[in-house]
């Protein structure tokens, strides 16, 4: 895939794609004719694989929506102001195409998984390609669930208009987690080992990385803690030396998966034009994800808690995440946002810095991380702590420290004078390290989860905090995203969430 990518095959995978294979003329375009051999089969998981690159996808509406609603991020452009604002409803952009996207995805997952188990090719690699297409599936829903709750559960692709496949009820969130962990499962078992080529698909570390995040939503401590622990045990990734040597994702050695781009050739990643000021960026336009003065330096969970000047380049913080290391097009280089300087314009301020190539008119060749090892760590850390085990938290989450240029914590540092004061320094690591990478509003989430089913457990923040400091009042409903109009409107089966 990166950076070679199939052209799909419209009426096989999608109604909404116009491109096709190149292939011998056929009576008609069907499933059981198209996948014949080997060829077939790469063909259609790429295509599973190119659904990531979409606009609702990773492409742009996933990252927006895992930062906008919550204390990283905040924008004035109209775009993404009900995501920000708490004022999404169910004709909301994101609402449908985030929605829409997921089950373009796992339909192609599906056609593979239906059709490839029959294609005569070498066994080795058909297993890695199913693996890698349940890998796929269960990442949509699992994106699916933490949003919108339970969904309807489709596991064949959609190949008639028959209103009975098509209008499925909802599944419970129990039963889309119960599917994602069985398909999880058994990629753990296809998905190739991995090696330095295979860094662009999904691998066995891949499958426990992503497992891992699955159970520690689910409060699964000890599972969460064995899936972390298979990937570190794996020895294929390591961190980067530094924070900066992150970005832009290019398959390093720090990344467990990430969504491949090649630019122009394959309609490229929309995020970072959105993201930078202009330049780099093409467009001069109010711009997402603008960074909060809490997280750049004002507040007890912010990248610095002494005073900060914003407009000193002298000024270095301690910690290598957030430190200015020069000048470069767009303002001050502070690894994870590039600071434009005084001012009120469109390219003033502070802006995200984490896909720093080449925004290229809306079609970068940047990727997009979707799991590094410094979160696997943090999620081997915090599974740990919760398991009360807080000297097994430290050597993980010491690792994802030193590497940002901070102490190591020791049994006598107050960071670790109790559970609930390493969970506290656990949720800070998270915030710092992933910042503007599409995860703060899951973790917001899964905390108030957490705190609902757990008593005398407090996060230093949550997704209600931050509702009520846009809302001033705790609106559960905003928990969830609504099912978008057009899913209620064609779907009858399809119930609303509550408050929309």
């Amino acid at each position: 895939m990166k950076k070679i990518l199939y052209p799909i095959l419209a009426a096989l995978l999608v109604t909404t794609s116009c491109d096709i294979l190149d292939k011998e003329p056929l009576p008609s375009i069907t499933p059981v004719n198209f996948f014949q051999n080997a060829d077939d089969a790469e063909a259609g998981i790429s295509a599973a694989y190119d659904a990531l690159q979409q606009e609702g996808n990773y492409g742009l509406d996933l990252i927006a929506m895992g930062e906008m609603p919550t204390d990283n991020a905040s924008s004035t452009n109209g775009d993404v102001t009900d995501l920000d604002r708490f004022t999404w409803r169910p004709t909301t952009k994101q609402v449908r195409t985030i929605y829409t996207a997921a089950y373009i995805g796992i339909n192609r997952a599906n056609a593979v998984l239906k059709y490839v188990p029959t294609i005569t090719m070498p066994e080795a690699r058909r297993n890695q390609i199913l693996g890698e297409a349940r890998f796929l599936r269960a990442l949509h829903y699992f994106n699916l669930v933490r949003l919108y709750g339970g969904v309807p559960l489709r596991l064949e692709p959609t190949e008639t208009g028959d209103p009975a496949v098509l209008n499925l009820s909802r599944a419970s969130a129990d039963q889309i987690y119960a599917q994602i962990v069985d398909d999880l499962t058994q990629a753990a078992q296809l998905a190739p080992v991995g090696d330095a080529t295979s860094r662009t698909r999904a691998t066995r570390g891949s499958v426990n990385g992503l497992l891992a995040r699955v159970q520690l939503t689910q409060r699964n401590w000890a599972a969460a803690g064995t899936a972390a622990a298979q990937v570190v045990a794996s020895g294929f990734y390591t961190l980067e030396a530094t924070p900066k040597g992150l970005y832009p994702a290019n398959n390093r050695r720090e990344s467990v998966f990430e969504v491949q781009f090649a630019g122009a050739d394959d309609g490229g990643n929309i995020f970072p034009d959105v993201a930078l000021p202009a330049p780099p960026a093409t467009f001069s336009f109010p711009k997402f994800n603008i960074p909060t003065p809490e997280l750049l330096g004002g507040g007890p969970n912010g990248a610095d808690t002494t005073t900060y000047a914003p407009n000193n380049p002298q000024q270095r913080r301690t910690d290598l995440r957030w430190a200015y290391l020069g000048n470069v097009t767009g303002g001050r280089d502070h690894v994870s946002y590039v600071d434009g300087g005084p001012g009120t314009g469109n390219d003033d301020g502070a802006f995200v810095y984490k896909w720093p190539g080449n925004p290229n008119s809306f079609n970068s060749p940047d990727n997009t991380y979707v799991i590094r090892y410094a979160d696997v760590l943090l999620m081997q850390a915090e599974a740990a702590n919760e398991q009360g085990q807080t000297a097994a938290a430290l050597p993980p989450l010491n690792q994802v420290r030193t590497r940002a240029g901070l102490a190591a914590l020791t049994a006598a540092s107050p960071e670790a004078a109790s559970q609930a004061t390493l969970r506290n320094e656990i949720d800070r690591q998270r915030r710092l390290e992933l910042a503007f990478e599409g995860e703060r509003w899951f973790d917001l989430l899964r905390y108030t989860r957490h705190e609902a089913a757990q008593a005398g457990v407090n996060h230093p923040k949550d997704a209600l905090d931050a509702i009520q400091e846009k809302l001033t009042r705790r609106d559960v409903n905003y928990l969830l995203l609504p099912i978008p109009q057009q899913e209620t409107n064609t779907n009858p089966n399809v119930t609303q969430n509550p408050g929309y």
